[in-house]
């Protein structure tokens, strides 16, 4: 369904500042080598799932890797870019809003092409290097849990092939996508230079990956309706639709699932936190893969780590750094820890 021009659209003529690269964007060539090559991601989701949990069977002997410094870098780097594909992309959304309609932006593709459509091109490439975000995890010998790699290979696969077809409503997830990333990979740099932000920060991180699934669900439901209804032209393959929903659904129950366990359970890990006595340790709920895992944490950790979730560190959405703790012998320590998303 892809198309190598649209009109109306957002063109260089509504932009204050075009970047040289930017202008030399070729939505035919980009398109047609996604089209060619997009396969390649269930490939590079294969050989990540190897590498990760061949990578925690290596380090499982092996003492921690000290990255902060690096991985200050790699978050500020990721924070750059996705601020800077924020402001590219949510022009072109309300234009295509207040100057169209909400049906044209959920059903022309007119973002792949010019300023955005670079930016949307890079988002897909993007995808690929985010992999690297788990080497950390791995090598520090954080805890890895489902959601964090799950997400990173679906949404991997998903974006390619959004991308590959020019599903219109891709203006959308693209958009948010960057604006969540944008605040969670500065939350990620800042921990990573040992600033301890408050909760609300993380929790406003979690809470706006979950408004993102929402309004993906909502759109797929949308896009259902208006092509059942006849609009065939509506760019979205059926394909394409059916995968939003198993995707976005599956990421609102995951995601839902850790802010209950992180925020709300009785028992929780913000709940549990008490003060030290006399050198005594502070009992803290850590996230487990079930949620259930509670670990023991040295007063002094508790002071300088905190929680938040994404495709990273340690989750996709927004909890600090895991703490430092001696697990109860019942707790499987290698799947106690955060997310992560897209």
């Amino acid at each position: 369904m892809a198309k190598f021009e649209y009109w109306p659209r957002y063109g260089f003529e509504n932009h204050t500042l075009v970047l040289p690269a930017e202008r030399a964007f070729n939505l035919t060539d980009s398109t047609l080598w996604m089209q060619e090559n997009w396969l390649s991601s269930f490939a590079f989701s294969a050989l990540y799932v190897v590498a990760i949990f061949g990578g925690q069977k290596l380090m499982s002997s092996q003492k921690p890797f000290a990255l902060d410094q690096a991985l200050f870098w790699w978050n500020l780097g990721l924070a750059t870019f996705s601020i800077m594909g924020a402001v590219r992309m949510i022009p072109e959304l309300f234009w295509s809003l207040n100057s169209n309609s909400f049906i044209y932006s959920i059903c022309t593709a007119s973002y792949a092409q010019g300023v955005t459509g670079f930016w949307t091109e890079k988002f897909a490439l993007s995808k690929v290097f985010e992999l690297v975000d788990t080497l950390f995890i791995v090598l520090r010998k954080r805890p890895l849990i489902f959601l964090h790699w799950y997400h990173h290979i679906t949404v991997l696969i998903y974006t390619w092939m959004l991308y590959k077809d020019h599903t219109a409503s891709g203006r959308w997830f693209i958009t948010m996508n960057y604006t969540v990333h944008a605040f969670m990979y500065s939350y990620y740099a800042l921990r990573a230079m040992k600033l301890r932000l408050p909760k609300w920060f993380a929790m406003m991180i979690t809470v706006m990956q979950i408004a993102q699934m929402v309004v993906g669900v909502s759109l797929a439901f949308i896009t259902l309706y208006l092509k059942l209804g006849g609009m065939e032209s509506c760019q979205c393959t059926w394909t394409n639709l059916y995968a939003s929903f198993i995707l976005y659904g599956s990421y609102f129950l995951l995601f839902c699932n850790f802010f209950y366990q992180t925020y709300l359970r009785r028992g929780n890990r913000y709940a549990n936190k008490t003060k030290a006595n006399g050198g005594k340790t502070a009992t803290e709920s850590v996230v487990h893969a079930n949620g259930t895992a509670k670990c023991s944490i040295n007063d002094e950790s508790a002071k300088t780590n905190g929680s938040v979730v994404h495709h990273q560190q340690q989750n996709p959405t927004a909890v600090d750094e895991p703490m430092t703790a001696k697990c109860h012998p019942s707790a499987d320590s290698s799947s106690i820890g955060k997310t992560t998303t897209s």
